[in-house]
């Protein structure tokens, strides 16, 4: 059987997740909309979340990678009195009547939260235990000893009260933070129960909610120019990275693999170790700078 020859797009879609949806759903639907060859997610973003899913295509797949290793930050809600076994409102209540604590008490704790914590990540989650699936076990009334993990939350704000029991915080943190779990570890230290109601990403390494479009609006776009004005350039997370002016004979060595002189281009011993390397404006590879070496890390295909 033939193979239905698709497009070859290659750029960035940062799509407003709704809710309810997974992130390997929202793939699925941008690839068909677009009627691309690949593309693929930058880490999954719970059906319960809502908020920035970086869909990279084509050759911005190679970047995947730096994005996910970047840092989030997160806006969620989070209601006192009662634990659930998913930390958030799609689990089953397993704990309630728990006080309510004020504004006062909540802010008394927060700092507690900052820098370097451990975490616990709830049963329901997709860590691997064994080769499966921590919430497979789960579902299946199995124990799950889960591992504690170490991460980074780099800010941790209070918002507003929207509700006797329910207040709003912001989150900056690292990769591999589970705010369901900051949330339940918050009312923990303030010796009562807790879980999100809410939870929206509003920045996920270099995009921010600004850059996204919602996935129904994408859905009506009939023309591809009216897509193709969404869709952000490969290099766009790249624009903190400093850039490398090389000529298009050493933009094709680099493309092969082959390293370049680093005192050519003047960045012998440089203090950059990463530097996006271009040809004219067309991104032609990722490169690591070496001592006397320039090598590339990842190279792309681009016109």
């Amino acid at each position: 059987m033939k193979r239905t020859k698709h497009k070859d797009i290659n750029g960035w879609l940062i799509i407003d997740k709704p809710q309810d949806m997974g992130s390997t759903d929202v793939v699925n639907i941008t690839r068909y909309l677009l009627d691309a060859n690949k593309n693929g997610h930058t880490g999954t973003l719970d059906p319960f979340a809502t908020g920035v899913l970086p869909i990279a295509f084509g050759e911005a797949t190679k970047l995947i990678p730096f994005i996910t290793d970047g840092d989030k930050t997160y806006e969620f809600t989070l209601k006192f009195g009662a634990f659930t076994n998913t930390d958030d409102i799609e689990g089953e209540v397993t704990k309630s009547g728990g006080r309510i604590p004020s504004k006062e008490e909540i802010l008394s704790v927060l700092p507690s939260f900052v820098g370097e914590i451990e975490q616990i990540p709830p049963m329901y989650s997709a860590i691997k235990i064994n080769g499966e699936r921590a919430y497979k076990l789960a579902r299946s009334g199995q124990t799950v000893d889960m591992p504690p993990r170490t991460v980074q939350i780099k800010s941790l704000e209070f918002l507003e009260q929207i509700a006797p029991d329910s207040f709003r915080f912001r989150v900056g943190c690292s990769k591999g933070t589970y705010v369901r779990t900051l949330g339940r570890d918050i009312a923990l230290k303030l010796n009562t129960f807790g879980h999100l109601t809410a939870l929206r990403r509003t920045k996920c390494g270099f995009f921010c909610i600004d850059d996204t479009i919602l996935l129904e609006n994408l859905k009506n776009m009939v023309y591809e120019s009216a897509w193709q004005d969404s869709l952000l350039p490969v290099k766009t997370p790249l624009r903190d990275i400093a850039a490398l002016a090389i000529s298009a004979e050493d933009a094709v060595k680099l493309r092969l693999g082959q390293g370049l002189s680093a005192q050519k281009y003047g960045v012998l011993n440089s203090t950059e170790s990463l530097m996006a390397a271009y040809d004219q404006d067309c991104l032609t590879a990722l490169v690591r700078i070496d001592g006397k070496k320039i090598s590339p890390i990842r190279v792309f295909n681009l016109t």
